[in-house]
């Protein structure tokens, strides 16, 4: 079977950036990472990971292009079927390609198809926008928490007098 996935630029500006790709379903995922790359203009030389998605987009496990864990605990993209981590009823994936750069894309399985014969896979079958120079820059925003105030106490940390521990404790 043929996997028809839509591989969309995360970005905060109104032009769409996507590509439609083919590949089959028994490929790795490594195989899947060299079509994006390529289909975008990437070199393919920074590093990769590919997370599993929830419906909401939600990064899950991480599966990427090299282990760079100290106990070789993180699964690897050319070790990772596709049809293993993707089918209907879990269609996405994020992935990130350059961790300095932090391109961004959401991966999403639109169709699958019987392989067409004489077809060559993986295929580029469209392109829409052009992807920019530099990555879109990422918000990371932190949870804010309003019921704590670290200063709410009113305590004096120059008052050494009144600070509960003793200062010559060596």
């Amino acid at each position: 079977m043929i996997y028809r996935f839509r591989v969309i630029l995360d970005n905060d500006t109104d032009e769409d950036i996507f590509r439609d790709l083919e590949i089959r379903e028994t490929d790795t995922l490594e195989d899947l990472h060299n079509i994006i790359t390529q289909s975008f203009g990437f070199d393919g030389t920074e590093m990769a990971s590919f997370y599993i998605s929830d419906d909401m987009w939600n990064q899950g496990e991480e599966i990427s292009l090299f282990d760079l864990s100290e106990d070789a605990s993180v699964r690897l993209m050319n070790e990772t079927a596709i049809n293993s981590v993707v089918h209907e009823m879990q269609p996405k994936l994020i992935y990130v390609y350059d961790f300095y750069s932090l391109w961004t894309f959401f991966v999403e399985l639109a169709e699958i198809v019987d392989e067409t014969e004489g077809a060559s896979y993986p295929n580029l079958m469209f392109v829409k926008g052009q992807i920019p120079d530099t990555a879109p820059e990422k918000l990371f925003e932190a949870e804010t928490f309003d019921e704590f105030d670290e200063f709410e106490d009113d305590l004096d940390i120059d008052d050494y007098d009144n600070l509960d521990f003793d200062e010559n404790w060596n």
